[in-house]
């Protein structure tokens, strides 16, 4: 699989930690930077990855910053990526399972190293669980970044999914 990674300056020790498993795994690794400590911009980086994984450069790809907060963001502002910032292995496992998401998100300075790495592998070890419901809402997610007439100003646009919410046909 080849795997886009980008960061900012804060975290550049541990994305070349996450580099270096995922080619001991076999992967392929696009670098898109930073690659040093020097203060940088990190929507750049997320930009660049988003657009490795959309171009079809990248199978799946890999953002961190200090929090993850900012680089994700960048990354899902992108047509035809669903971006996912995580913290934890169990959600980086239902981000891709169940929002075919094609980008993991995380803080490089917030989750501990092993950890970091535990999520990237969950991540790249689960497929998407295609159903009727996971396409309906990964294609409403989807009409949200791109010109949506139903969407502007409309406060019923999630009507429907808060009814199935209430009807019980989502869980937790």
């Amino acid at each position: 699989m080849i795997i886009s990674i980008g960061n900012d300056h804060i975290v550049t020790d541990v994305k070349i930690q996450i580099s270096d498993m995922l080619k001991d795994m076999g992967h392929t690794v696009i670098d898109e930077g930073t690659y040093d400590k020097h203060r940088t911009h990190y929507p750049i980086y997320g930009k660049k990855v988003a657009e490795d994984v959309a171009d079809g450069r990248a199978d799946l790809g890999v953002v961190l910053c200090g929090t993850g907060i900012g680089i994700s963001t960048a990354a899902d502002k992108n047509d035809d990526i669903r971006a996912a910032l995580v913290s934890d292995v169990t959600s980086a496992k239902y981000a891709r399972e169940q929002l075919n998401a094609n980008i993991i998100g995380f803080g490089g300075a917030t989750v501990g190293e092993h950890l970091a790495e535990d999520i990237v592998k969950a991540f790249l070890d689960a497929n998407y669980k295609e159903d009727e419901a996971n396409k309906a809402i990964i294609n409403k997610i989807d009409n949200i970044a791109t010109p949506n007439p139903d969407q502007k100003d409309n406060p019923h646009f999630f009507d429907e999914e808060i009814e199935k919410w209430n009807e019980g046909v989502y869980h937790d």
